[in-house]
């Protein structure tokens, strides 16, 4: 228990503003290990997407929730670092169970999550705010409950969703009240949207990047406390592989990487 307190802590301080804690998304317990041993790698986050389709199930809570928990726990038992784990919607309809399956997330040893506001699979409709606030509330709830000071990263899906700029700042703002840690705002799509959301939400930002965002040097100066990739470091690594088998099949070279050891 003092273990898995000081990597929350420790977890929660790394969200730095202006030095944002970057997180390359794992899926697996070879990927993780993987991530964990890059030089200035201090802690690992899983994405719902790719822990979900390699499983071979859809994203949206194709997982159970006993599914979800025991991906969480192969992630956790591979590393060291502190762990975040993609919980979507906390796989309960209301905001007891949500508060049943965090604990149950906190017993695998995680000590983050993200937690989503929109209601199915896609990034619309959302759940009315009083709703999402109390989903929230729930998930704190059980940190409290465990002693666990869990980093919760309440992702808004408002401007993804086609939704307003409006609507996204009251959602980011009543989830830092209700007990959030950082906010994750989808649709960040260019530098003057991430300067205006740092101005108007009260507290930490979480962005996802790719090619074509706004560039990780950027979001630092600008003042963001945490990048990730999602599903875009699994798509990564399966276009090296496809790229490799196309080479192997043509009889080409053997790619240096096939020397890789892990």
């Amino acid at each position: 228990m003092t273990g898995q307190i000081a990597k929350a802590q420790l977890l929660n301080a790394l969200h730095v503003p202006g030095t944002p804690l970057i997180l390359t998304n794992v899926w697996d317990a070879i990927s993780a290990a993987t991530v964990a041993k890059a030089p200035g790698v201090k802690a690992i986050a899983t994405a719902s997407h790719s822990v979900s389709f390699a499983r071979g199930v859809e994203d949206g809570e194709g997982l159970t929730v006993d599914q979800a928990l025991d991906a969480a726990s192969i992630v956790v038992g591979a590393v060291d670092l502190p762990v975040s784990v993609d919980f979507e919607k906390g796989y309960a309809p209301d905001a007891a169970g949500v508060q049943r399956n965090v604990e149950r997330l906190i017993a695998t040893g995680a000590v983050g999550l993200n937690i989503e506001d929109s209601v199915g699979a896609s990034k619309a409709p959302l759940f009315d705010v009083a709703t999402a606030v109390s989903r929230l509330n729930a998930a704190r709830a059980a940190a409290d409950a465990t002693g666990i000071p869990l980093v919760i990263n309440a992702r808004v899906d408002t401007l993804a969703g086609g939704g307003d700029w409006s609507d996204m700042v009251t959602r980011a703002n009543a989830y830092l009240d209700a007990g959030a840690d950082v906010i994750f705002v989808l649709g960040l799509s260019d530098e003057e949207k991430v300067s205006r959301a740092l101005r108007e939400i009260s507290g930490r930002i979480s962005v996802i990047a790719r090619p074509g965002a706004v560039p990780l040097q950027r979001l630092a100066e600008l003042g963001v406390s945490r990048v990730s990739f999602g599903p875009f470091s699994l798509g990564l690594a399966l276009s090296h592989l496809q790229d490799a088998a196309t080479q192997l099949t043509a009889l080409g070279e053997y790619p240096s990487e096939l020397g890789f050891e892990y």
